[in-house]
């Protein structure tokens, strides 16, 4: 089954880009454009794809507000939203985060690691640009306030849980993590679904927040 993908952007020629790369790989496939955020919001409720590629600056409403309304901690059934940018800045990238988006790029990241951003997504995983993502983890944590990081979870963590958690907070993805700790996928799978539920967190992303909140990584 194909992994089916929206895309929102205002340029026709970025949608254009995008819809022939993506179409272009085996078991993906473009389902619905959008040229602005409340477009882009009600097409992905109305088809509710696996993944949605929003760029962050558009028209109406923007692409960090939309994925808040798709993916935010209120949406009761979140969907896989992906942010694609060509602005590299904090404030975009920790807007993003904060909003529920389960990946970050540049539009200038190439089509192999756009790809590999939207099966990322669609298996639940997370994939933020490599040249951000422990400064922007770091930062995103730092910001908050120290009365509002968050605590030890109230069931301790496993010792391979800790593990696991340090290797989301480097950025691995699950292939990743078992080939380092030499586990199957399905057990990463597993450790993960329990840290979620542990320390009350959404997806990966948060997990990793979560583990420079509590200092088991440092800047």
């Amino acid at each position: 089954m194909s992994i089916r993908v929206i895309i929102a952007d205002d340029q026709d020629i970025v949608r254009a880009g995008l819809t022939t790369i993506l179409n272009g790989q085996p078991g993906i496939e473009v389902v619905g454009q959008a040229a602005d955020g409340t477009e882009a919001v009600a097409l992905a409720r109305r088809l509710r794809p696996d993944v949605c590629l929003f760029d962050i600056r558009m028209p109406r409403l923007d692409g960090v507000e939309a994925t808040r309304l798709l993916a935010g901690p209120d949406v009761e059934d979140p969907l896989a939203v992906v942010v694609i940018t060509t602005f590299d800045t904090d404030e975009n990238v920790s807007g993003a985060l904060k909003a529920g988006a389960r990946g970050f790029l540049l539009k200038d990241a190439g089509p192999a690691l756009l790809v590999q951003a939207v099966h990322a997504a669609a298996e639940g995983d997370a994939l933020i640009v490599p040249s951000v993502t422990a400064r922007l983890l770091a930062r995103f944590a730092d910001s908050a306030p120290t009365s509002r990081r968050r605590a030890e979870p109230l069931v301790a963590l496993t010792d391979r849980e800790e593990e696991v958690a340090l290797t989301v907070a480097r950025g691995l993805t699950n292939a990743e993590i078992a080939d380092e700790l030499h586990i199957s996928l399905s057990t990463v799978k597993f450790h993960l679904a329990s840290l979620m539920t542990k320390i009350s967190a959404r997806n990966r992303v948060q997990i990793a927040i979560w583990a420079y909140e509590t200092r088991r990584v440092k800047p």
